[in-house]
């Protein structure tokens, strides 16, 4: 150990006698550093702005759509048929609730949106759940969510994305305000905070919610009332028809036959007064996406009463590819920078190794002298290693200062997103004692071999 301080103290008494040179030598690893630190402080600011991006558009999203009608042997697309049903919302959130952190139904309309002289269209018209927020990680702006309670009582309230209240409010605050939905006065209770363009350009600003009961029974045009509604119908006893059952009140024969238990059990008919276009669905942290899916496929299955050699008749789907497509390229870049920054921390080393040969020619004769005295090769293969090692721990103590100065000021001049990394740091360092060890040991080495003879007549 006392070599060792004795040997660092000889190293840093040669590295004073030129300053100027001991300075331009560390050059290189001063930019090969702090471009390190610098990029990769970037670039993990870029990654966590595209995570973040992704987690705004609906990543860990999955949207369960109904399955295709078909009419006439035309099959009318995927969403057009009615087999998505309120319980089905329900049974997932049982049997899958180890997946699934929040989940809403969705159900759909287009149409005007008025308020005084002004109108809209929005491209969503979502009726859905207070728990569609938590879903979509979408928080207000303005005002409060509906509650369940509305959703009960088919309660005519609404939230407006930022696109409606800049096309319907220009110059004041919506909530409290009344928009007319179809002829149908609905009170702003909120506004949610702008989110941009999703990943195929479809604003998503441009959405207005509400009670799902409300906007199925109110906007959609049907009614809320369960009973056969052609009961209620005045009847015209003049066009009146005698049947079996009036001639003979004791009788009650069904005009139908009426299906057996089993029968209803096997091929239940879904009532379009229970069913929903749509259910939006959030999976917790850390689980897996593709064993989420088919757990509720499963569910789903098992409820809608398919046989295994029937056909789904709704689709999950999910932004994984769209994620991992992202994901990639922010990978791929980041990897990019990171080997230009090292490419550069390389050049450094050559830069160490050149002047450390020729510190090495210039001190040939004080080699000698050293050997002469007794210092063995291993001395002053260990002085010359030192000497490099230092050098690179100065360069990169000013590559660490100017890295993050680098990266912060980016961040100010071009608002770029950057994130400070503690081990890019650690990294950076630890590869330039790294290449200060890798180029300083040939001229060290070289400089161990001498012989003492001839380093001591050396001019």
């Amino acid at each position: 150990m006392l070599q060792f301080v004795e040997t660092t103290r000889v190293a840093l008494r040669s590295l004073r006698r030129n300053v100027l040179r001991s300075a331009l030598t560390t050059l290189g690893i001063v930019i090969g550093v702090s471009a390190v630190i610098t990029m990769i402080e970037i670039g993990q600011g870029s990654a966590r702005a595209i995570r973040e991006t992704i987690a705004r558009m609906g990543a860990n999203n999955l949207l369960i759509q109904s399955g295709a009608a078909s009419s006439g042997g035309i099959t009318l697309g995927g969403g057009s048929g009615n087999t998505l049903l309120v319980s089905d919302l329900e049974a997932l959130e049982v049997e899958c609730a180890e997946y699934i952190a929040e989940v809403a139904p969705i159900v759909r309309a287009r149409t005007q949106v008025v308020y005084g002289n002004k109108n809209w269209v929005p491209f969503y018209l979502y009726g859905t759940s207070p728990a569609y927020p938590d879903v979509r990680q979408w928080p207000l702006e303005e005002g409060s969510f509906f509650t369940e309670q509305d959703v009960r009582n088919s309660v005519p309230v609404c939230v407006l994305g930022q696109t409606l209240v800049r096309e319907l409010f220009p110059d004041s605050s919506p909530v409290g305000q009344d928009v007319r939905i179809n002829n149908q006065p609905f009170r702003v209770i909120g506004t949610l905070e702008g989110k941009g363009a999703d990943m195929v350009g479809f604003d998503q600003d441009d959405t207005l919610l509400a009670p799902w009961t409300t906007v199925k029974y109110k906007v959609a045009g049907e009614s809320l009332q369960e009973t056969n509604q052609s009961v209620a119908l005045p009847i015209d006893t003049a066009s009146q028809v005698n049947s079996l059952n009036e001639r003979y009140p004791g009788l009650h024969l069904p005009l139908y036959p009426v299906p057996s238990t089993s029968q209803t059990a096997n091929y239940p008919q879904a009532n379009r007064l229970e069913t929903v276009d749509r259910i939006a669905l959030r999976v917790g942290d850390g689980v897996d996406m593709a064993t989420a899916k088919k757990e509720m496929s499963e569910v789903l299955r098992r409820k809608h009463r398919l046989r295994d050699n029937e056909p789904n008749d709704f689709n999950i789907r999910d932004m994984t590819e769209q994620s991992a497509a992202m994901g990639s390229s922010s990978a791929q870049m980041g990897s990019l920078l990171l080997a230009v920054a090292l490419i550069s921390l390389v050049v450094g080393g050559v830069g160490i190794m050149n002047i450390m040969l020729v510190t090495v020619t210039e001190r040939t004769r004080e080699i000698g002298l050293r050997m002469a005295v007794g210092a063995r090769p291993r001395d002053i293969l260990r002085q010359f290693l030192i000497e490099a090692v230092i050098l690179c721990l100065l360069g990169a103590a000013l590559g660490v200062v100017l890295g993050r100065g680098g990266s912060a000021f980016m961040n100010y001049w071009k608002q770029w997103p950057v994130e400070s990394s503690t081990w890019a740091v650690v990294a950076s360092v630890s590869s330039s004692v790294l290449v200060g060890i890798i180029f300083g040991y040939y001229p060290a080495w070289k400089a161990s071999r001498l012989d003492p003879i001839q380093a001591l007549r050396y001019e």
